[in-house]
């Protein structure tokens, strides 16, 4: 099993925030799980493609889905682990309203990109966006927080935006021959 979370609740009386620790554990345990799911899916993406590589001449669209769906895995990776990473550093229950309503975001973009390729995970990631989402609000209940969702908003879309810019890099190094302009954005 994972390591229980623990939250510093300062001047917060602790036994509101008794009900959300649980969720968060679960999250984070549940979190952890999506992601051995991609890393294995990236894994078994990149040695199909690098067969593929080898053995196709032409360059052909199966090849480009092929590509396009290990470049989709990996972006949502690099997402999963840059929210298990902030979702990690946690300790102090005021900072989750402030950190959490942007991670809520990017987890049901990369839900809805998965959907088709790893339903079971998209559903998870629903499933995740909804617990986290509810840690939020009751946290921000918690602590009187308030909320700016388009500064959220706007805050995770330009990281998906980083992340992806990354994730194409990482790809057209690995496949320099491959022309990225046939292959449509994910």
């Amino acid at each position: 099993m994972r390591e229980q979370y623990r939250l510093s609740t300062g001047s917060v009386n602790i036994l509101q925030t008794q009900t959300i620790v649980p969720r968060l554990n679960y999250s984070i345990n549940l979190l952890a799980q999506i992601i051995d799911v991609l890393k294995n899916k990236k894994s078994e993406l990149n040695k199909s493609n690098q067969l593929l590589l080898i053995e196709s001449e032409d360059k052909d669209q199966a090849y480009i889905t092929a590509i396009d769906l290990e470049r989709t895995v990996s972006f949502s990776l690099e997402i999963l682990y840059w929210i298990q990473k902030r979702t990690s550093s946690v300790s102090r229950i005021n900072v989750i309203p402030k950190i959490f309503p942007s991670m809520v975001h990017m987890i049901r973009t990369i839900s809805a990109q998965l959907v088709d390729i790893l339903p079971e995970s998209s559903q998870q990631l629903s499933e995740l966006s909804a617990h986290l989402g509810s840690i939020v609000l009751d946290s921000a209940t918690i602590t009187k927080a308030r909320f700016d969702f388009s500064q959220s908003n706007m805050e995770s879309s330009m990281l998906l935006d980083e992340v992806k810019l990354m994730v194409d890099s990482k790809i057209s190094k690995r496949y320099p021959h491959l022309d990225f302009f046939k292959v449509p954005d994910t």
